[in-house]
């Protein structure tokens, strides 16, 4: 018999076991699925965005039960946790109030007595989601899609087979129709194997370019629609004219918050060499400031990574950073051999073939380097085959937005960190993937165009 682990990175302790789903109840899952959109695809879109709301109330009222199981399955600081949990509970918000204008027919003027466009469900989603946001990353895809008449089958990251059940139940707590929402706990293989199945419509992944590589070859050999967020090496440029103090603040919460596991972290610290030295010193001492330890204190701003193999992959791009001739400007790393937890590192002196700055670095580690002009920072920004989010620093918010144009990133922050908002798309150029999620753009991903004359 198969199982899936919960295992707590913070302690090392079990949090429980998980049969795999069986050939026969992923059979059953089906079924359960296609009986679902027949109901849910004709439900009135008013009374679907009653539903959103309803997940959004069970979502606030269940808000410590969630965050503590996200902080004990992937180690997660429990603050972030609960935020993380209301994120999800506004992006229901967000639908709820505007799907019916979102899915207003467009009427056309033509020939014919009557013409124009409307969208329709594309059917069931199998939604390929990651552990290091484990809530938002499936809710943010589940609100447009579900609001739009989908419905959705989860197979969400091994490591988070609690979060998993925890989402599928929000579901049914908010009483959407059954099989609206589905948790299938599976393997990555038969994730793979299901994708050309009839029963699939489209998919939506989040997570590595390997996998996903194979998530859209799959897709795409079965001619179905497939959305990839493949995650980001995003530059926080630093121009000579920044705030200093404020961008080192800023720049440590979005190197160091969920330990420097986000897809839109600040990852290569790009700095003008005239105010490197200053802006260096004052990230330093925030970076120092940084509480580690057992994430379910409320004092703590930093608990471990989600393993100890992930906390061994980054310490070896660290190793293999080092060998290029960087400096260590705050020295950490993995403090045990068996131990998830990974002290903040800054890097300076960086050459461009350093791995923190070739490969996306999944953790605490935050490398600077520093450019002499603007046209310096901006192929250093772009030497990347990632193109997810950048944040742009400059009290010349005219010069920002004119550098901006030239950053090769689908969201862009000027003295802020990158961040997803419902109100706005999220997704990359390049190698962080294609297609867009949240917004109305991201609904409008997983629904059919309809032409329409009448005569």
């Amino acid at each position: 018999m198969k199982m899936m682990r919960s295992v707590n990175p913070a302690t090392g302790e079990l949090n429980g076991e998980y049969e795999l789903y069986s050939s026969q109840r992923i059979e059953e899952s089906f079924k359960k699925s296609r009986t679902a959109y027949k109901i849910w695809k004709d439900t009135e879109i008013f009374n679907r965005e009653h539903y959103l709301a309803n997940a959004a109330g069970v979502l606030r009222e269940r808000a410590q039960e969630l965050a503590h199981i996200i902080t004990i399955e992937m180690g997660k600081p429990i603050r972030e946790s609960m935020d993380e949990i209301e994120k999800c509970a506004k992006v229901f918000d967000y639908f709820s109030d505007r799907t019916e204008m979102f899915l207003s027919p467009e009427f056309v003027e033509t020939e014919a007595e009557a013409s124009g466009i409307v969208l329709e469900p594309l059917g069931t989603i199998l939604s390929i989601m990651p552990w290091n946001a484990p809530f938002w990353q499936a809710l943010r895809f589940a609100a447009p899609a579900l609001a739009g008449g989908n419905v959705i089958l989860l197979k969400h990251a091994s490591y988070v087979p609690k979060c998993a059940l925890a989402i599928e139940n929000i579901f049914k707590e908010a009483e959407f129709p059954e099989g609206v929402y589905q948790t299938l706990l599976i393997g990555g293989p038969t994730a793979l194997s299901l994708i050309p199945r009839n029963e699939i419509n489209a998919v939506s992944f989040t997570g590595g370019r390997q996998a996903g590589q194979k998530v859209a070859a799959a897709a795409g050999g079965s001619i179905k629609k497939c959305i990839l967020e493949l995650g980001g090496s995003d530059p926080f440029i630093v121009l000579d004219d920044a705030d200093i103090e404020k961008a080192a603040k800023v720049g440590t919460l979005s190197r160091f918050q969920n330990a420097g596991q986000r897809c839109t972290a600040a990852k290569r610290f790009i700095v003008d060499a005239t105010i490197a030295e200053e802006f260096t010193s004052k990230f330093v001492e925030h970076v120092r400031d940084l509480k580690i330890g057992d994430p379910l204190d409320t004092n703590n701003d930093m608990g471990p990574l989600v393993n100890s193999e992930q906390a061994d992959y980054v310490q070896d791009q660290v190793n293999r950073t080092l060998k290029t001739g960087a400096d260590v400007l705050l020295d950490g790393g993995k403090q045990e051999e068996n131990s998830s937890f990974f002290y903040p590192m800054v890097l300076g002196n960086i050459t461009e073939d350093a791995p923190v700055l070739t490969e996306e670095t999944f953790g605490p580690v935050a490398p600077i380097v520093t450019f002499r002009n603007e046209e310096e920072a901006i192929k250093i920004a772009n030497s990347t085959e990632f193109g997810l989010g950048a944040s742009i620093w400059s009290k010349d918010r005219e010069r920002a937005i004119r550098f901006s144009r030239e950053i090769e990133a689908g969201l862009v922050a000027i003295n802020n960190s990158v961040s997803s908002d419902a109100r706005l798309p999220l997704g990359g150029f390049k190698k962080s993937g294609f297609g867009r999620e949240l917004h109305r753009t991201g609904m409008y991903e997983f629904l059919g165009t309809k032409s329409m004359k009448v005569f």
